[in-house]
């Protein structure tokens, strides 16, 4: 089992910054990537970043592209996300989620996922 822990979350006026971050702990080394992933009230949950544990390849949502950074340190198990020029379309719970991945945007193949962290933008 791996467990996933968010943090960073709150709320931001829009243009702000938030960086978010995730400890994984326990199998970690079943791990071949780890995502980010969101959903907004009334909304489905979707892909916003992920990164390859291994050579650190990154995706990112169109949504989000120049706007938004994935990066990870290895040694913490952690993974972060970086949210500059945050919009109020940004606003929701933020999930970060971790697996052994072929596609890094396919939320269904993750199987481990944290209880959230709320990204509040106001205008």
């Amino acid at each position: 089992q791996v467990q996933l822990v968010e943090s960073g979350g709150g709320l931001v006026q829009a243009g702000g910054s938030l960086r978010l971050s995730c400890a994984a702990s326990g199998r970690t080394f079943s791990i071949s990537a780890m995502g980010w992933f969101r959903q907004a009230p009334g909304k489905e949950r979707e892909f916003v970043a992920a990164i390859r544990w291994s050579g650190g390849n990154t995706r990112y949502a169109d949504s989000v592209k120049g706007r938004f950074t994935i990066s990870r340190d290895n040694a913490k198990n952690t993974v972060y996300l970086q949210m500059n020029s945050l919009k109020p379309e940004d606003t929701a719970v933020y999930y970060c989620a971790a697996d052994i991945v072929e596609t890094l945007t396919r939320q269904d193949e993750y199987g481990y996922w944290g209880q959230g962290t709320q990204v509040t933008v106001s205008s």
